[in-house]
């Protein structure tokens, strides 16, 4: 049996990044404490992130990632070792308080992303709860992903039921990042969790600024957010210490890349 492991986050808003593999791998240490910083005013809370003692690395989920995206690191973030990706394509842009029925409507959650048939099959319905209003339509008929690959929104994005399937559907359809004002806070931990998007805050209201169909490009390295189509350049929060667990693939799988649970 693999040595158990504990991902726990009491308080994200103000806690680091513990992975210390050495501590970690002691048989004294059983216990491994992830804890990353958020930018989030909603992410705050007392609950853990993924809270367990009872995992081995044969029970740990896997998803069928796409792939993430176009990796640009500059020189100087090289030298430093941290990660420095751009995100390049078209953007959709919603409104406020888009919630996870419209993400993704909960008849479409008995679908398992573990499957990969039906993992490619959440993304077809990515944002299909949207009202009639929003056109053109996210993820056209019969097709499996959107041609859009950033999704702008506005203030509280992922507000409502807590189902992981919402960024897993989205990843699924194609997107890479969503660019908020703000976010639910279970969203966002899922979004980090699942490591299927980037749920990144923007300075301002990027969804009065921008429109659907406008190309776009995202530097985190410099927390930026381009639109080739009006020229204009947008300030964006930090995405912190949850960069590197996403781009990992999730926490499971930062957790096995950086030795703190058993590779398989």
């Amino acid at each position: 049996m693999a040595a158990a492991a504990s991902i726990i986050s009491p308080n994200p808003t103000v806690a680091k990044l513990s992975s210390n593999p050495s501590a970690i791998n002691s048989s004294r240490n059983p216990l491994v404490t992830l804890k990353f910083t958020s930018t989030s005013p909603n992410y705050a809370s007392s609950k853990p992130l993924i809270s367990s003692s009872s995992y081995s690395s044969s029970s740990l989920p896997r998803f069928h990632h796409k792939p993430f995206s176009t990796l640009a690191p500059p020189s100087a973030a090289a030298a430093a070792g941290e990660a420095a990706t751009t995100f390049h394509g078209v953007c959709y842009v919603v409104g406020d308080n888009i919630d996870t029925d419209q993400i993704i409507p909960a008849e479409y959650l008995t679908l398992v992303p573990s499957k990969p048939e039906e993992y490619k099959k959440l993304g077809s319905y990515a944002l299909c709860g949207l009202p009639s209003s929003y056109q053109p339509r996210f993820v056209e008929p019969d097709q499996f992903k959107s041609n859009f690959t950033i999704i702008i929104g506005g203030d509280n994005f992922g507000c409502g039921s807590s189902r992981e399937h919402a960024p897993v559907a989205l990843g699924a359809a194609g997107v890479a990042a969503v660019v908020a004002e703000s976010y639910a806070r279970i969203f966002f931990r899922n979004s980090v969790a699942t490591g299927e998007i980037y749920p990144l805050e923007s300075e301002g209201r990027l969804c009065e600024e921008c429109k659907t169909g406008d190309v776009v490009t995202i530097e985190l390295a410099n927390n930026k957010l381009i639109n080739h189509t009006s020229g204009k350049e947008y300030q964006l929060k930090p995405i912190g210490d949850a960069g590197p667990v996403i781009e990992a693939g999730g926490i499971f799988a930062y957790a096995r890349k950086t030795g703190m649970i058993p590779s398989r």
